[in-house]
């Protein structure tokens, strides 16, 4: 087993969370293909701070990826708090879907099948058992069939997205109406056959081989 790697020094530190948040902002309006040498320039950075803390595009996107997912799984937790269990499942996809309407770079990151690979198992295996749990409640309280399961969810999150990105530049608010079908057919879907197999959640997010 190898050691941890050391924490940064404070201004180590403070330099990386400036580059990622100038990222993130760039990636906003501009999409995933923003260059070093403009994050750096709009950070008030030189390059060689740039390739020191993300010596490698895909370390960027990773640490971009995993900061998404750890707000999701904040979203998924105020969620399970709600008194009813299908309004909190349907907040928790709005919020979801209303960063990726903010951020081109966001919807990219998700839905480019070829970005942040390395993190998708990761994110899987934490957000899963919440999502299961939110879709149980539901369940639980009459609100969805019975067969509803995460996979679901992952596809009409895939759906929904693929409208956004699609209308991002004509009708913003378009995926709002996508999703509002896209849930009242499940919610009143029958899902008496065999459920997809949650390998299908990667299958969905991660990069065609």
């Amino acid at each position: 087993m190898t050691d941890p790697a050391p924490p940064l020094r404070r201004d180590a530190e403070r330099n990386r969370q400036l580059l990622l948040r100038t990222a993130y902002e760039l990636m906003a309006t501009e999409g995933l293909d923003v260059s070093y040498e403009d994050i750096a320039r709009a950070a008030g950075t030189g390059m060689g701070t740039m390739y020191r803390r993300f010596p490698d595009r895909q370390d960027l996107l990773n640490a971009l990826f995993n900061d998404h997912i750890d707000t999701v799984i904040g979203f998924a937790e105020q969620a399970a708090q709600r008194d009813d269990a299908w309004a909190g499942l349907i907040w928790f996809l709005e919020q979801q879907l209303e960063i990726e309407a903010r951020s081109r770079g966001v919807g990219e990151l998700l839905r480019s099948r070829s970005q942040a690979t390395a993190a998708v198992q990761r994110a899987h295996d934490r957000m899963t058992p919440l999502v299961a749990e939110l879709i149980a409640r539901a369940v639980r309280a009459g609100q969805l069939p019975a067969g509803a399961t995460p996979a679901d969810f992952a596809a009409v999150h895939v759906m929904v997205g693929s409208v956004m990105d699609a209308s991002r530049g004509f009708a913003p608010q378009l995926w709002r109406r996508a999703l509002t079908i896209a849930l009242a057919g499940l919610r009143h879907a029958d899902l008496s056959g065999d459920p997809p197999d949650e390998t299908v959640i990667d299958h969905l997010y991660k990069e065609k081989k």
